[in-house]
């Protein structure tokens, strides 16, 4: 019997059973959800059964079917994908789909930039870009929802593969008032009397905490945002002080105010910036051409949106 199906809508089935809802998988795979529904109706009829239970404000929810033809779903999709890059490898052209992640932190700063200098250098390759935490990344890799992702070696589990790029030591931002932010440096028990604005994401969050428990001091955590931006104007603005390893080429906070950027040394380890891949994800020559992009990209001395070497004020750009 010739099949009536295609990939796409197995595209959008693996998106809707994982999402729980139409309106979040229209969202990820960039349709509309009149396509999605549209989708999954004609799957449903085509196999002659029910794959989710609709349940009115609580979205949708697999069926015992509909789990198992997501899991075959994911299989047919995975394997088509090897057959396009078996066709690159044949061909030696860098083409086709790549979904690239990448770390809210620094999402804003770096990738824009990474990817319209990959995308000029192979026209042929269509990237469709996530920003997530650290947590997001692990499980969009090991969905193949993702097929590389630019983040930090922060637990990095062992099925994920880490390709290191650079070393990133910690700093501390300051508002221009404050009474550390002229100095030369800090450390973890200079910072620990004075109010902290944390940036509290998954992963993450242990490595600023770490710095000061290292230390044998505890951080008065003031305030507590998951948003970069939203850290770096809360310090500007006189909220308290902050820790990151990323330092954009300006140093002006998104509302305009100036930021402070002064080196924290002590028994704090640099977080170090790389690519995170699935097993296996090497064979895949966009992702091949993409690792190599990024060796070429970013590296100790330059790297699109950062500054990286320490200047004569005393502030770190890492």
């Amino acid at each position: 019997m010739p099949l009536r199906f295609t990939l796409r809508q197995l595209e959008y089935l693996v998106a809707v059973g994982e999402c729980g809802s139409i309106a979040k998988a229209a969202q990820r795979v960039n349709v509309s959800s009149p396509s999605i529904s549209t989708a999954i109706a004609q799957l449903e009829e085509e196999f002659g059964l029910p794959l989710f239970v609709r349940r009115h404000a609580q979205g949708l929810f697999l069926t015992q079917g509909g789990r198992q033809f997501v899991e075959e779903a994911r299989a047919v999709l995975k394997a088509a994908g090897r057959l396009g890059d078996l066709a690159n490898d044949i061909t030696g052209k860098v083409r086709g789909p790549l979904s690239l992640g990448c770390l809210l932190t620094f999402a804003q700063v770096i990738l824009p930039q990474l990817r319209r200098s990959f995308v000029a250098r192979f026209p042929e390759v269509t990237i469709r870009q996530s920003e997530c935490n650290q947590a997001e990344i692990y499980d969009g890799l090991r969905t193949a929802e993702l097929d590389v992702a630019l983040t930090y070696d922060l637990n990095i589990p062992p099925d994920i593969e880490f390709v290191e790029l650079v070393s990133l030591p910690p700093y501390a931002l300051f508002p221009d008032d404050h009474p550390l932010a002229g100095a030369r440096q800090v450390t973890p028990a200079d910072l620990a009397p004075h109010p902290m604005v944390l940036l509290d994401l998954p992963h993450s969050v242990d490595y600023f905490l770490g710095c000061f428990s290292e230390a044998g001091v505890s951080p008065q955590i003031a305030e507590r945002t998951r948003d970069m931006g939203v850290m770096r104007s809360m310090v500007a603005s006189g909220f308290g002080y902050s820790i990151a390893n990323i330092r954009p080429s300006s140093d002006m906070a998104p509302d305009g105010m100036r930021l402070r950027y002064v080196p924290l040394v002590g028994p704090v380890r640099p977080m170090r910036l790389g690519l995170v891949l699935a097993e296996g994800a090497r064979g895949a020559l966009t992702i091949r051409a993409f690792i190599d992009h990024c060796r070429e990209t970013i590296t100790p001395d330059s790297a699109p949106g950062l500054r990286l070497r320490i200047d004569d004020g005393g502030s770190v750009g890492a």
